[in-house]
């Protein structure tokens, strides 16, 4: 993560009783800051085969079967959910957002669209919030994802209304390119002034910063692709947040990193709100 090393907090923040763990998968997790032999597999000609490379590959080739196996397991339980504990913990988080004083004084930010066939942590509480009921003196400039191709092209575009949304070929609910007027929407990529905050999904997490996607690489793309932005405009790194179910909070260390992975700056959970990173907790 740039601007900040991620600190596993473990004795200011107890775990509550509330959110329980899985067991801790076997894996051999790989340092956030690449070693030589990860750098040397970014860099290596596709045209060049050496035996060094080999077992770099198969190193990497490793810790994607591990994602594999954790995903299933996180998918299970998810599935396994009580709908009624799932409703209660998707109240707790999106209240808990609502009411931080973080959230409140954000200005732009980034945010999901949940899709519940996917299991994901509901977000339509706080879009409503935001588009709905807007506080003229709080008001907040909101981009959600359209997905672009199966590249793990994403851009994040602003909207106004829910209405703006519709449902793609996964129906899943997205921003139509162009308003209703024809114009194109504002891309955050390109937007005049920075966000403050990024509120993300993913399929696993841990205290320490780790994410886990479900596999398409379209957030770590867009989020080293803004921290980039971010650095060449001077610009302060939006805080990233990730909202998490109980069954989606792993033990530290149980999911295995890539050089390509980016870490989170803290994660609301049913029990209230983590922060990880130095940022986080000087902010939250």
């Amino acid at each position: 993560m740039i601007g900040a090393r991620v600190f596993c907090i473990t004795t200011s923040l107890q775990r509550s009783s509330s959110i329980f763990f899985l067991p801790k998968i076997p894996t051999r997790p790989v340092s956030r800051i690449s070693s030589p032999a990860i750098r040397s597999i970014i860099t290596m000609s596709s045209s060049t085969t050496t035996t060094t490379g080999s077992k770099n590959q198969e190193e990497l080739d490793s810790i994607f079967k591990q994602k594999k196996v954790v995903r299933s397991t996180v998918r299970k339980s998810l599935k396994a959910m009580d709908p009624s504990l799932r409703i209660q913990q998707d109240d707790a988080i999106q209240n808990t957002v609502l009411e931080a004083p973080w959230f409140k004084s954000c200005r732009g930010l980034c945010a999901y669209i949940s899709c519940k066939s996917l299991n994901e942590v509901d977000t339509s509480k706080i879009l409503s919030q935001i588009l709905q009921h807007p506080d003229p003196n709080t008001q907040k400039k909101l981009y959600v994802p359209r997905v672009e191709d199966k590249n793990s092209n994403m851009r994040m575009l602003h909207i106004s209304h829910m209405d703006d949304l519709i449902a793609n070929s996964m129906n899943i609910l997205e921003p139509a390119s162009v308003d209703s007027l024809g114009n194109e929407r504002e891309d955050v990529m390109q937007a005049d002034e920075p966000i403050d905050l990024l509120i993300l999904p993913g399929l696993a997490f841990d205290r320490c910063g780790r994410r886990l996607g479900r596999g398409g690489g379209y957030y770590d793309t867009f989020l080293k692709r803004y921290q980039d932005r971010a650095k060449e405009k001077d610009w302060s790194h939006p805080l990233m947040v990730a909202l998490s179910y109980s069954p989606q909070i792993l033990e530290d260390g149980s999911i295995p990193l890539t050089p390509n992975d980016v870490l989170i700056d803290a994660l609301v959970t049913p029990s209230g709100v983590v922060p990880i990173s130095p940022r986080a907790i000087e902010r939250m």
